[in-house]
């Protein structure tokens, strides 16, 4: 489970992030057998996705509402691996339409950014509404959350 900036492009402090890294590993302590959940924080130089794995059951184009093949975005995922992402922009692959990658209907939530706190086995499936603005105050930006199966 991840948390990222609602802006893609926003990056925090260093305090901001190690507080909200700790704010995390309390919110998702890891399996009940004593294993504790392993709290990742990054920063990245570009865009990265933050996808959701196995996850994945659709992606939706915003314009003329077609579904976007996942062999696409894998295709996608797969020429930007190494570098990330200088721009989201994207020509939608259904209708031609210019649009951005952020913009597209993930079902099952990706994202992109320069900013990512992961937490491995959180022994949850989701932060609440009220944990993410705890979580978004914290870090001084707005969050959002992915949930990946990998």
């Amino acid at each position: 489970m991840s948390i990222i900036p609602t802006d893609p492009h926003w990056q925090p402090a260093r305090d901001a992030a190690e507080r909200t890294a700790a704010i995390m590993a309390d919110l998702a302590p890891g399996e009940p057998d004593g294993v504790d959940a392993e709290v990742d924080v990054e920063w990245h130089d570009t865009i990265a996705v933050i996808p959701c794995g196995e996850n994945l059951e659709r992606i939706g184009c915003p314009h003329c509402g077609a579904s976007i093949g996942t062999e696409w975005w894998h295709d996608l995922l797969e020429a930007h691996i190494d570098e990330g992402f200088a721009s989201l922009a994207v020509k939608a692959p259904c209708c031609g339409a210019d649009s951005s990658l952020d913009a597209l209907e993930y079902d099952w939530p990706c994202g992109f950014a320069r900013f990512e706190i992961a937490v491995w086995n959180p022994q949850r499936d989701w932060f609440s509404d009220e944990e993410l603005a705890v979580l978004g105050a914290a870090l001084g930006h707005p969050v959002r959350q992915i949930r990946a199966h990998i």
